[in-house]
């Protein structure tokens, strides 16, 4: 079975062809969609949905997108829906957790969770499943592995951030990881 997962980012893409055996993932780029698809929902679900519905309704092909957010109890829930545009429209990872170490300086309470909301059209059908995992943010970058706000998040459990985790152990116990299993598993049902 062959399934569209709507991105550009060759790192989610490689995450998740990582972790998927029973189903060939193709990316953005592999059904030739340039265009940046706006992610304009004030929730992951609302975004995820709406990158799902695009790919569906203008390229007829089975999909599945994500949203992503890093959700920080001292900031609120922030970066939150925003969390890839946290520091400007034009900014980059490292521009985001330079904001995120500096609203959090001299903060004690550093907890914090990545939450995925993966939505699957299949057959006309939608249906979304979510992941999350609980950790908090450190003082200084570690690692060098991974993306985003990888280098900043230590999950619960663990003494090492994602980026110094192997692509292996961050999948088995990630938020997109934990979306994907449940994605997998109703896809293996049926």
């Amino acid at each position: 079975m062959k399934i569209c997962f709507a991105t550009h980012n060759l790192n989610k893409l490689k995450e998740i062809q990582s972790a998927v055996t029973n189903l060939e993932v193709i990316g953005l780029n592999d059904i030739s969609c340039t265009e940046e698809i706006a992610e304009t929902g004030n929730t992951l679900e609302e975004n995820s949905k709406i990158k799902a519905d695009y790919v569906h309704s203008n390229y007829q092909l089975d999909c599945f997108a994500d949203d992503t957010g890093l959700e920080i109890k001292a900031l609120n829930g922030a970066p939150g829906v925003y969390s890839a545009r946290y520091a400007g429209e034009d900014c980059n990872s490292e521009d985001n957790i330079n904001l995120v170490l500096k609203n959090l300086s001299g903060v004690i309470d550093r907890s914090a969770q990545f939450r995925t909301v993966i939505t699957l059209i299949e057959n006309g059908e939608t249906i979304q499943f979510e992941g999350k995992v609980e950790g908090e943010i450190t003082n200084l970058r570690s690692g060098s592995k991974g993306f985003g706000y990888d280098p900043i998040f230590t999950p619960s459990g663990y003494d090492k951030t994602f980026a110094e985790m192997t692509l292996e152990e961050k999948n088995k116990i990630s938020h997109r990881g934990l979306a994907l299993k449940k994605l997998i598993t109703y896809l293996s049902q049926k």
